[in-house]
């Protein structure tokens, strides 16, 4: 038995392969198994072009063994095994791949679904071994060989007594250290679990003997060991069977285990794309958010797979924020994977996929909206403000994608309608769609600037989501009709006639106006207007800030200083405006008082803060006192 060097730069290569090329060391028992699945189609393809070569296809297995005392983890398979020649060329060469010498020479008519590529995957191993044995025998020799590596120093080859074909792995688990805990993975449990999120859908069974303790004797309370052969994988993939051979149960079924929900998905989106690039996708919308949806650590995504085998459990790609609460699966052998099979190497064909699948998820969200409102309502009360937030981000490069998805509650309809349902049932001398901001639809109800829009008979949408009115500036207009803010100073709704008379009640108390607004420095104007009803005061705005926006700025972690232009607005025909004209002339310091109430109940109508609430109290006390 001699000892060869690797035919590579070994020792800085393997050790690039341990430390850098790989970052998540459970991923080695998913390159061994799909390593021994290519094993098991190469062979299998033999046996449908070459006569000499008689397999069963129930006899096409990989075992899985594990020994806690020893330390040892074991893969074996039934496949087309390895020549002395191949373990030098395959194994003895880092980044020589067999698969892939088989692939090339496949006419292009052949098709077989062969996993690996590079011949690196194999040597992931050594990130949890000390000390790797492969015993093989090619289906077509006489001979087998053990193979032995205790890492960059080289390997040995010599002759086995291996008596059947294929291969068998074993694993010198590493002891344990302070960074690592190597010995999980002589665990049962942990074991199926890889099994089960990296291999479930290896076409081939994945078989371990178990141990169960069964009653021997109940009366003597006696138990005894039974081993027994289980099957650890699914093998066949609910996406890739047929939909007629899947259940609405089985779809829930899939969800609620895989995505650990506890209630069905509200909508499942199966699809099979042919082409350029060919894919499946098993698309999910949840019933209701995850309870992490809204915390910043929630991380979206799809499973991606290659060819059944999980390459990235959450691939962020494939989702746009917007639809970020989708779940799902995408499959597909056409990706271009990296050496380490851990990430895309390139993104056209990804970036083809997440455009289908957007769009998928688009259309099936229309779909119902439009066949099933009751479903469609309940979606959107729980994932509404992603979609409008989709709607905003980004400068509004999606708004024509999301538009028709969103809702707002109508004062007129009193519940939630779309921008094409208000439209349609605009009044005929309606050209603007009106839009009113709080924290409720309640509260928004009572506001002042609410009541003339009203009188109107003019459907105002209430945005009650601190996103809802980014998005509507995102869109500014909706079939040519433009957006306003009831709370806008200049809304447009009077007569010329009424304009003119305000204009003169505002020039004819100009001293006065300029008083006030000397004592409340904070607002851009103080003015009387004819277009309060029953309100004696209100807060409203001009420019691009309005009240509700600034309150969403105040709220955020760092001052951002932006803020909203005030206008105060007094209503001419309340006893108000007659008592400030009096104190003006009579008693300015109570003239003084009043400005400063009136100005603190106009904030607390737009349910902005009140910088000093004592001060106010006591002025309120003042003046009921006298």
């Amino acid at each position: 038995m001699e000892k060869k060097e690797f035919k590579s730069e070994s020792k800085r290569l393997l050790d690039l392969m341990i430390n850098s090329i790989y970052t998540n060391k459970d991923i080695f028992l998913r390159e061994l198994i799909s390593n021994a699945s290519d094993a098991l189609d190469k062979l299998y393809y033999r046996s449908l072009t070459d006569k000499k070569v008689k397999v069963k296809k129930e006899d096409l297995l990989i075992h899985l063994a594990f020994d806690k005392e020893n330390r040892t983890i074991t893969i074996s398979d039934s496949g087309c095994g390895m020549t002395k020649e191949d373990l030098e060329n395959n194994l003895g060469t880092i980044a020589k791949s067999g698969t892939l010498a088989f692939k090339e020479n496949m006419s292009k008519d052949e098709k077989t679904d062969v996993i690996g590529q590079f011949g690196v995957g194999f040597y992931s191993a050594f990130m949890v071994s000390s000390k790797i044995s492969v015993v093989s025998k090619a289906i077509d020799s006489e001979d087998s060989y053990l193979w032995e590596s205790e890492g960059a120093d080289g390997y040995t080859i010599k002759k086995s007594k291996k008596k059947d074909h294929g291969t068998e792995i074993t694993l010198y688990i590493k002891e344990d250290t302070e960074e690592n805990d190597y010995s999980k993975y002589l665990d049962e449990y942990e074991l199926k679990t890889l099994i089960k999120k990296y291999s479930d859908y290896i076409r081939f069974p994945i078989q371990m003997e178990v141990v169960h303790h069964e009653l021997k004797d109940e009366e003597k309370k006696e138990y005894e060991d039974v081993i027994e052969t289980e099957t650890l994988n699914s093998m066949v993939p609910i996406w890739k069977k047929s939909k007629s051979e899947v259940t609405d149960a089985d779809y829930d079924n899939f969800y609620m285990d895989k995505f650990s929900d506890y209630d069905k998905p509200l909508r499942v989106i199966n699809s099979s794309v042919e082409g350029m690039c060919s894919y499946k996708t098993l698309l999910f919308i949840p019933s209701h958010a995850p309870y992490d949806y809204y915390n910043q650590n929630y991380e979206k995504g799809l499973s991606l797979y290659a060819n059944g085998v999980l390459i990235m459990e959450k691939c962020s790609d494939l989702l746009p924020d917007y639809f970020s609460f989708v779940k799902g699966v995408v499959d597909s052998e056409d990706l271009s994977l990296n050496i380490s099979r851990e990430m895309l190497q390139e993104s056209h064909s990804l970036s083809l996929i997440a455009k289908n699948i957007e769009g998928k998820i688009r259309k099936e969200l229309e779909t119902m909206l439009k066949k099933d409102r009751e479903d469609y309502i309940s979606f959107f009360k729980t994932f509404g403000v992603q979609l409008k937030y989709g709607v905003y981000n980004n400068f509004g490069a999606d708004k024509d994608k999301l538009k028709d998805l969103i809702m707002f509650y109508s004062s007129k309809h009193e519940k939630l309608i779309t921008l094409k349902e208000y439209v349609d049932s605009m009044k005929e001398d309606q050209d603007k769609i009106y839009y009113a901001s709080g924290s409720s639809v309640a509260k928004i109800d009572v506001l002042p600037q609410v009541e003339q829009v009203k009188e109107k008979d003019y459907d105002i949408l209430y945005l009650t989501d601190y996103v809802d009115e980014f998005a509507i500036t995102a869109i500014t207009e909706y079939e040519n009709k433009k957006f306003v803010n009831v709370e806008s100073g200049d809304l447009d709704l009077e007569s010329e006639e009424e304009k003119e008379a305000s204009k003169k009640v505002n020039e004819d108390n100009s001293d006065l106006l300029k008083a006030m607004q000397e004592e409340i420095k904070e607002v851009k104007e103080v003015k009387f207007t004819n277009k309060l009803k029953t309100h004696p005061v209100c807060l409203t705005s001009k420019g691009d800030v309005s009240i509700e926006m600034q309150k969403v700025f105040d709220a955020m972690p760092n001052d951002m200083g932006i803020k909203a232009e005030m206008i105060l607005e007094i209503n001419e025909k309340h006893p108000i405006a007659a008592k400030l004209k009096t104190l003006y002339e009579k008693d300015k310091d109570i003239f003084t008082q009043y400005t400063k109430i009136l100005y603190s109940e106009a904030r607390m109508i737009a349910g902005l803060p009140i910088d000093n609430p004592t001060e106010i109290s006591t002025l309120i006390c003042d003046v009921i006192s006298k």
